[in-house]
This record gives C-alpha cells, sequence and structure tokens, in this order.
C-alpha cells in the first residue's frame, strides 16, 4: 500500500521539494493536480519524474474539472478530449500511471451521457494509441453529486466499451452520494468487494471526510470529521495484498495521509510518531 497526498504540498516550495518533503513524512504516492490545465514542458515533467523515481513516489495525475464529454456545447466535448489528452501527456513524462478524471454531468440529456463518455474516451485511447502512449490508464472518478456521471456501476460499463480505463474509487463520494451509506466495515467491505474486480492491477482510492446533502457531495473535510470514518475502512482492508494507491484529498492533505496509513497497523509501526 501507499499513501500520500492530492498535490505538491505547500511546505516543499518547489515539486521536488515538495517530493522530498511528503517522502520524510513517510509517505510514497502523489497526485499531480492539474485540475485548472496541464500546462507543464516534457523537460519539467521528465524532471519531475526522475526525482519522483529516485524517492520512490509513485504519482498519479488529475485531470481538469472542466471535462465533461456530455456537455451541451459540442465545443465543450472536443475540447474535454484535448484537456485529457494534455494531461496524458504530462503523466507519461511524469512516469505517471494513472490520469484520473471527473468525465460528465448528467445535464439535460442523462440517457445520452453513457454514450458520451464511451465515445469521448475511445477517442482518448485511440489518440493515446497513435502518440504511442503506454502505461497510463484512463481513471474515472466515482463522483459524489447526484447529478454526475460517475458510479462504480456505470465505470463498469465504460470498461465494457473502451479499453485502459479504470476505475477511481473516491470512498467520500460514494458515501455521499448514497446519503451518508458508508456507516460499518461491513458496508466497507462490500464497496470492496464491487470495487476490486474492476481495478486492475493497482487499485487507486481518494480520501476524505466529506460534507454532503440531498444532493449530495457539498465540500471536503478533514479525517477528523469522521464522516465516513475512514478506520472502517483501514479494518475492512486489514490482511488485504493488493496494490493499493490512496491519495489525500481532505484540506489537510499530507497530514491526513499520514493519519489514515497510521491506521494500518504495520505501517504504524514502520513509521511511528514523533
Amino acid at each position: 500500500m501507499r499513501f500520500g497526498p492530492a498535490g505538491y504540498p505547500e511546505a516543499g516550495k518547489t515539486p521536488e521539494g515538495a517530493l522530498q518533503y511528503a517522502r520524510d513524512l513517510g509517505l510514497d504516492a502523489l497526485e499531480v493536480e492539474f485540475v485548472r490545465g496541464a500546462r507543464i514542458s516534457q523537460e519539467r515533467a521528465k524532471a519531475i519524474g526522475d526525482c519522483a523515481r529516485r524517492l520512490d513516489v509513485r504519482l498519479s495525475c488529475h485531470a481538469p474539472y472542466f471535462v465533461s464529454f456530455n456537455s451541451e456545447s459540442a465545443e465543450t466535448r472536443e475540447k474535454s478530449v484535448g484537456w485529457v489528452m494534455d494531461t496524458v501527456r504530462a503523466a507519461s513524462a511524469l512516469g505517471a500511471y494513472i490520469v484520473v478524471i471527473h468525465a460528465a454531468s448528467y445535464g439535460k440529456a442523462p440517457g445520452e451521457a453513457m454514450g458520451s463518455v464511451i465515445e469521448g474516451l475511445g477517442r482518448c485511447r485511440d489518440a493515446m494509441a497513435g502518440e504511442g502512449i503506454r502505461g497510463v490508464a484512463l481513471g474515472v472518478e466515482t463522483m459524489g453529486k447526484k447529478g454526475q456521471f460517475g458510479t462504480l456501476e456505470e465505470i463498469g460499463e465504460v470498461m465494457g466499451s473502451v479499453d485502459g480505463v479504470r476505475p477511481v474509487l473516491d470512498v467520500a463520494h460514494v458515501h455521499a452520494r448514497g446519503g451518508g451509506r458508508l456507516r460499518t466495515e461491513a458496508d466497507m467491505r462490500a464497496l470492496l468487494d464491487e470495487f476490486f474486480p474492476l481495478c486492475g492491477e493497482t487499485a487507486h482510492f481518494h480520501i476524505s471526510c466529506i460534507r454532503y446533502g440531498d444532493k449530495g457531495e457539498i465540500s471536503h473535510l478533514p479525517l477528523e470529521a469522521r464522516d465516513p470514518d475512514l478506520r472502517l475502512l483501514a479494518g475492512a482492508l486489514d490482511g488485504c495484498e493488493r496494490d493499493c494507491t490512496f491519495i489525500c484529498e481532505s484540506p489537510l492533505i499530507e497530514r491526513d495521509a499520514v493519519v489514515f496509513r497510521d491506521m494500518f497497523p504495520k505501517y504504524r509501526r514502520a513509521h511511528p510518531p514523533e
């Protein structure tokens, strides 16, 4: 299992400094946030990737929030392919193994969302093949608002049509979308039983707590909120031998990544608190 923050911790000053800071905390994963656009040169991305490899920090990337394969605007759907591909190219140069994507909202045409997402991601895969980009998965995130495309069932259906797609399990999003459904360790085990058959070689998680209402997600919260209580997730994963990456999206990104890591006895022993 690997644990890390969503984004570069500010204390690191530079990307390389942030990677070193995370490693000094005993963290060994980091998600590079291209949520406002993947504006990085190939040379700079390769340099950061080299640093991550030296430090043994596993990288992933997050595509822009404005991707929307089911937009009413044909221009936005077209641009969405470009935004994902910009992120894929950066991920490839960084050596990141997955690009996390918010695929779509249902909008005014919820019945068209599945076909639109399949078409958009299929075009991305075709472009990746044309450019010879391998080893980067397209990770469709489980979404926390009821108006957004992204249940595990929907992602599984996309996977049946587009190669190289994997689910990204945002545990708090699932909790919020279900009105607080993850209340027991058995609830967490049932969610993992649905997720693991889809996730491929490496299971990619987002973790945080969350504020939610009738329409689902409102905002992410620190782990101390215990809604959901991620100790239940750690308990459900006790003894798990799968390769997992846990990216913390709480407002306290690196601190709560350490808090979650230390919910696992074997990792707490390996990195005793100061």
